[in-house]
């Protein structure tokens, strides 16, 4: 199998923290999409939306998107839980880091590091605000008691919101703010094969998030 990754990102984050728990070999492709290297005919025609990740399986068939990614190689692992509904419920989370997380936090640093936040400051203050909010559903989310968010047992639900919900204090949305969310982050860096290995923006970042 193939990466297409960004060290910047965390939706990249999320295939790479999977691969390593997973025990799975991968080789990785860094491309650099604040330079355009997405934007081109090769990259399109492995996502038509020119981002990254995208993952390569061997026979050449490509899997973009990092929920996508996640879903597949999960499969058949204690990642993804077998009953229906208790994969409804990953599959919710999933759905509310997209919605809720990554459009809020994740287009927020990006913003910051960019320093749009000055250009667009209203805009900024919104996503932060927003941001508060997804991490207050967060901590209700995980109020009950269980140790991780579809329960407690770990799943691809809480790599997904790991990813951007850890940086929430760039933006000034400290998730360890929060007591039961501060908590849950620890338990997800203690699980075996964990590593956070997300990179600093570039220097020249210039492009949309990611």
């Amino acid at each position: 199998m193939k990466l297409y990754d960004q060290p910047a990102s965390g939706n990249c984050l999320k295939a790479r923290i999977l691969l390593r728990q997973l025990g799975l070999d991968c080789e990785t492709v860094v491309m650099d999409l604040f330079r355009g290297e997405t934007r081109t005919p090769e990259h399109f025609a492995r996502h038509p939306d020119g981002r990254v990740p995208v993952l390569e399986l061997d026979d050449g068939r490509t899997i973009p998107e990092s929920g996508a990614i996640l879903l597949y190689l999960a499969e058949g692992t204690p990642l993804l839980p077998a009953d229906r509904v208790a994969r409804a419920h990953v599959h919710a989370w999933m759905f509310f880091e997209q919605n809720q997380i990554e459009a809020t936090i994740a287009s927020a640093r990006f913003l910051a590091a960019a320093g749009r936040d000055r250009e667009q400051p209203e805009a900024f203050a919104d996503k932060v605000t927003r941001a508060h909010a997804a991490l207050a559903t967060l901590e209700r989310g995980l109020a009950d008691g269980r140790r991780f968010l579809a329960g407690d047992v770990y799943t691809v639900a809480d790599i997904a919101v790991y990813a951007y919900a850890h940086v929430g204090a760039d933006i000034g949305a400290d998730p360890r703010a929060h007591e039961h969310v501060g908590a849950w982050l620890h338990r997800v860096e203690g699980t075996d094969g964990f590593v956070n290995d997300l990179a600093p923006f570039p220097d020249h970042v210039t492009a949309r998030p990611i």
